[in-house]
């Protein structure tokens, strides 16, 4: 079984491109699996293993959305295996996937956004690189794994471009508004670096996913939000923001880094409070 948990990472790596974090993840729920069919030969393997494998999930209280995620790691394990001719069939074709609930992913309004940007004190350099981060957060809507991979050659301030590696690997370009540019120059100066990497923690290395989730939660007890805020919660007020001021849709798709449009659609729910007080301008039985 580890030859072909092997294989099949190799596969994401090389063919697929996907990130590290995704293979991560992959190889997390494959080892999971192998483990609860006491490292069963695949070729033994049968749609009633996969069903108690399930099930043994659901007793132990697995959000749904985990569930999910497994089956589709375990659907696309069997896939390669039978496209690459190592199995004769696929016992995962016919599991039925648990459909998953709807939810609004949590956002702060532009007054308690603008707060939370402009608490760090500008007193010191971590201040001021907390500063920076958070503008360049909400600015460009990026994800934190992308924030924290983020080097000095990927921004350029006089255009306020940054050149983004998002998930697969894949690049795009987002954009840094006037204050996100300030921010990060007086960043840079106080920092007085050429290269490396943007954001660094106090002993001049790269800064951690970790740190900066606490760098926000320090922040947003410092301004008493009672919202339950993380880094993605920045990316959300990002999309909704733009959406509620007229931005299209394609374009939030493009810079949020969405493959799929569908993934987009999830922040016009949030616009309804806007729909509605145009609504009740415009239409004249409101």
């Amino acid at each position: 079984m580890e030859r072909f948990i092997g294989k099949f990472l190799n596969y994401l790596d090389v063919e697929k491109n996907y990130s590290e974090h995704t293979i991560r993840n992959y190889r997390s729920d494959l080892k999971e699996f192998h483990s609860f069919l006491d490292k069963k030969d695949p070729k033994q393997i049968t749609h009633l293993d996969l069903r108690k494998f399930l099930a043994e999930l659901r007793q132990n209280n697995c959000a749904k959305r985990t569930i999910v995620r497994k089956l589709s790691t375990i659907r696309s394990f069997f896939k390669f295996l039978s496209r690459e001719k190592y199995l004769e069939s696929d016992p995962s074709r016919s599991l039925f996937t648990p459909k998953l609930d709807k939810y609004l992913p949590e956002f702060l309004d532009t007054e308690k956004t603008l707060k939370l940007i402009t608490a760090p004190s500008l007193d010191n350099v971590l201040g001021i690189r907390d500063r920076a981060l958070l503008e360049v957060l909400y600015s460009t809507g990026m994800r934190v794994s992308e924030l924290v991979g983020l080097n000095v050659d990927d921004i350029d301030l006089i255009s306020g471009a940054v050149k983004v590696r998002g998930k697969g690997k894949k690049e795009r370009m987002a954009l840094l508004g006037r204050e996100s540019q300030n921010a990060v120059r007086t960043y840079f100066k106080k920092q007085n670096r050429g290269s490396g990497a943007v954001f660094l923690n106090s002993r001049g290395g790269r800064i951690t996913d970790r740190s900066v989730r606490r760098i926000i939660d320090k922040y947003v007890k410092q301004c008493s939000i009672e919202n339950k805020i993380s880094p993605h919660s920045i990316r959300h007020s990002f999309a909704t923001h733009l959406l509620n001021n007229g931005a299209d849709l394609r374009s939030v798709q493009e810079l949020l880094g969405h493959k799929n449009l569908s993934t987009t659609q999830i922040y016009t729910h949030l616009g309804s409070k806007r729909l509605r007080e145009m609504y009740q301008k415009a239409h004249p039985r409101a």
